[in-house]
């Protein structure tokens, strides 16, 4: 009888994961460096919590709130406890301020960048663990909170190279729909049917005026068929939320007095027009205006959290999607307020406000434009031409390291040939060679491997060129880090 087969794994992934090359973490570790300055410029300091919560902690607050695991991956642990991977940075925030509130103080202003979780339905572009990088500040209610995160977004967008026009920062408060939803019959403790409305109206860019008018109401059919139940308002309510949020004012002095007379019988609504207001009048006097920063009553946010200001930060630029069709790209970042989340632990009302870039989208985006490309300091190789010698190689390696030079010798089994071929694959700037002859006079032998390849350009084959004395020569070996450098030349980046 024959043994039974064994069995293997398949080397695959779980659908909205992937694996990511060298080429886009570095890209992703300069642009993180890049808003990390941004955001410790302005007085924040880092933050980490861990990857799973328990599930209670994390709280019920995203959109899909319809699907039965709440879009989160959960398990139970050895006490039976559920645990849920983070699905933001700011519930473990939330939870992280209850639990120490006593020794922090107050605003406390925090930063953290990490990877996130979604439960959801993947799709192109779209996958369940992507990177957000927050800043926060947890203990202050004045409108000039949320004003400077929205400053500091928009430092960020221009220390990442982008120009005035290429992005703008949308602004709105929630409490002016709460007014509007109030003024409209609609009751705010029904948290179902508001959740129907906020999510409709965070459809508008996609689902145009019709399709969110129909979300309103009894719902809507998508191109699948699948059919989207809606908030069930009547015509006169659905009317009152459109002219909100899709308003036919002519300007926004005349949207501002629509909004006005929707809201002139809601308290909550007079109050969220205040804070707008306050928040517009600092930022015009730091000359932050309209260019950068404009009021936008289609903005809401999907997450329930949110209290009073919402803002979400927009790139205005076409890029070509995966068929190659012209889009724009749309909304990189985000935040607002969350006066309630904190007290969901202590009973306590704690004002908060926050913003959270999408450092995966906002890179994908950039790189499109080539305005991220990776930084990677350039490698030397070193070659090991005797094996039984290889620690000179490893002495070579070690100098120019010590200078600040990125090396490595082979570690490989293959011949010299080999060798080379393995320091074009990993894009070296340099091969260095020292055998024996060359030991005896003291002397290495540097291949730039970068000339090389542009006069393998007009050869038929790479034995020609290899031999090209243009392309390699011979140095005295204590003459070495400076022959490198000099090969390397000042866009290296290497100091002297």
């Amino acid at each position: 009888m024959s043994a039974p087969k064994q069995s293997r794994p398949k080397a695959r992934l779980p659908r909205g994961f992937r694996d990511r090359g060298a080429a886009e973490i570095m890209a992703e570790q300069k642009m993180l460096a890049t808003i990390r300055a941004v955001y410790e410029s302005y007085g924040f300091e880092p933050l980490e919590t861990p990857a799973f919560e328990y599930t209670d902690a994390l709280g019920k607050f995203l959109p899909d709130v319809d699907r039965p695991n709440a879009g989160v991956f959960s398990l139970k642990d050895d006490d039976e406890q559920w645990m849920s991977l983070r699905y933001d940075l700011t519930a473990p925030l939330a939870r992280h301020v209850a639990a120490n509130f006593q020794h922090l103080a107050k605003p406390f202003r925090r930063y953290q960048t990490g990877s996130v979780w979604r439960n959801e339905k993947p799709g192109p572009g779209r996958y369940r663990e992507f990177t957000q990088f927050d800043a926060d500040t947890v203990g202050s209610a004045s409108p000039s909170a949320d004003a400077e995160l929205l400053m500091m977004v928009s430092d960020v967008m221009e220390a990442l190279g982008l120009q005035r026009g290429d992005y703008i920062i949308k602004l709105n408060n929630r409490k002016l729909l709460d007014g509007v939803l109030e003024a409209s019959g609609v009751a705010l403790d029904d948290r179902e049917k508001r959740g129907i409305v906020l999510r409709a109206i965070d459809k508008i860019d996609r689902l145009g005026v019709e399709g969110v008018q129909a979300l309103l109401g009894e719902g809507r059919k998508d191109d699948s068929g699948d059919f989207t139940k809606g908030a069930g308002l009547s015509p006169d309510q659905a009317h009152r939320i459109l002219a909100f949020v899709a308003p036919d004012a002519q300007d926004e002095e005349e949207h501002l007095q629509q909004i006005g007379t929707l809201i002139s019988t809601s308290a909550v609504g007079a109050a969220g027009l205040n804070e707008l207001e306050q928040i517009v009048k600092l930022l015009h006097a730091c000359g932050y205006g309209p260019d950068r920063i404009l009021f936008d009553t289609g903005v809401v946010r999907g997450l329930d959290y949110y209290t009073g200001a919402v803002f979400e930060a927009q790139l205005t630029f076409p890029i070509k999607n995966e068929d190659g069709e012209e889009v724009v790209f749309g909304s990189v970042a985000g935040g607002g307020r969350y006066d309630d989340l904190v007290a969901r632990f202590t009973g306590q009302a704690v004002p908060a406000t926050g913003v959270s870039i999408g450092v995966s989208r906002l890179m994908s985006a950039l790189a499109s434009r080539g305005a991220l490309a990776a930084v990677k300091a350039p490698l030397v190789v070193v070659t090991v031409f005797d094996k039984a010698e290889a620690a000179a190689s490893f002495a070579i390696v070690q100098e120019l390291r010590a200078a600040g030079i990125r090396a490595e010798a082979y570690v490989g089994t293959g011949k010299m040939g080999d060798q080379f071929k393995y320091a074009d694959k990993r894009g070296a700037a340099i091969a260095i060679i020292e055998g024996g002859d060359e030991r005896a006079r003291g002397e290495v032998t540097l291949k730039d491997l970068a000339l090389g390849a542009e006069l393998a350009k007009s050869v038929e084959s790479r034995a020609e060129w290899v031999g090209n004395r243009e392309a390699q020569k011979s140095v005295k070996r204590a003459d070495l880090v400076a022959e490198v450098r000099a090969i390397l030349g000042p866009s290296s980046g290497i100091k002297s």
